[in-house]
């Protein structure tokens, strides 16, 4: 799967390597059922009209966690859809289009969208609660930690959840909207750098999958629990191969911030 397909296109440089906002699930699997809680989402600026496309996770009735820059101004809103193929729903006027349910945007306070790798983290606050069994739950403070000192001695697997294109390259893009997943396996994590302590690499490869542009956002799962590791949040490259980037959300400022809109 690859990460959710934005409207509009940002390139920045980091280490001296260019990182996109990434869009949707590649060489993934239909998910299904298998992860309800995870939704696909639509920014809105303050007239309502519609920004781009990100995925994310319920953890609450009411409260969705994405990535930053797709929460970022000039967005103030959201519509999301929780939908496993949500292709066939729309109607062929596309944008806009009603969704399941609508809520209102929050970017981390530390969020710059010159430099958006370092605080993105954002959260869409539903207008009314969204009912399921089970939701998407937080992770323990800095429990990737321990993927970094027993590597070789457990499961460094994820499974990334999200919407966005399918496939992509220099003559052709399969953008559509439906829930997908994939099981990358971690490459890089708190090492000076590139990533820092901030972000992991995963895998993005035929073997295990990975994410592209659309699934921004989309929650990269610890092994096959429901417990967010980290969001995802950039790509290496425009044909999103390779490796993809994963903004931790177990450090403790991103815990307090999500932690502040909970009852």
């Amino acid at each position: 799967m690859r990460k959710p397909l934005c409207l509009f296109s940002i390139l920045f440089a980091l280490s001296f390597m260019v990182v996109n906002p990434a869009f949707a699930i590649k060489y993934g699997e239909l998910d299904g059922d298998a992860h309800p809680y995870v939704g696909l989402m639509v920014a809105l600026d303050g007239d309502g009209n519609p920004l781009w496309r990100c995925s994310g996770a319920l953890i609450s009735p009411t409260v969705y966690v994405t990535a930053g820059h797709c929460t970022q101004a000039p967005a103030a809103a959201a519509t999301i859809w929780f939908d496993a193929d949500v292709e066939s729903g729309i109607p062929g006027n596309g944008y806009p289009f009603a969704g399941d349910v609508v809520g209102t945007t929050h970017t981390h306070p530390l969020y710059d969208p010159e430099a958006f790798f370092l605080f993105d983290l954002g959260v869409v606050v539903l207008d009314e609660p969204f009912d399921l069994s089970e939701y998407a739950t937080l992770p323990e403070l800095d429990q990737l930690d321990a993927m970094k000192t027993r590597r070789g001695k457990q499961d460094v697997t994820f499974t990334a959840v999200g919407y966005g294109l399918q496939w992509i390259n220099p003559v052709f893009i399969e953008s559509e909207r439906v829930r997908m997943s994939a099981t990358p396996h971690l490459l890089q994590i708190n090492t000076p750098g590139f990533t820092g302590d901030i972000s992991i690499l995963l895998s993005n490869n035929h073997s295990t999958g990975g994410t592209c542009f659309g699934d921004s956002g989309g929650p990269n799962f610890i092994g096959d629990s429901n417990v967010i590791g980290g969001v995802t949040s950039f790509g290496i490259n425009g044909n999103c191969a390779g490796t993809g980037g994963v903004y931790r959300i177990d450090r403790a400022d991103d815990l307090n911030f999500i932690n502040s809109f909970l009852p």
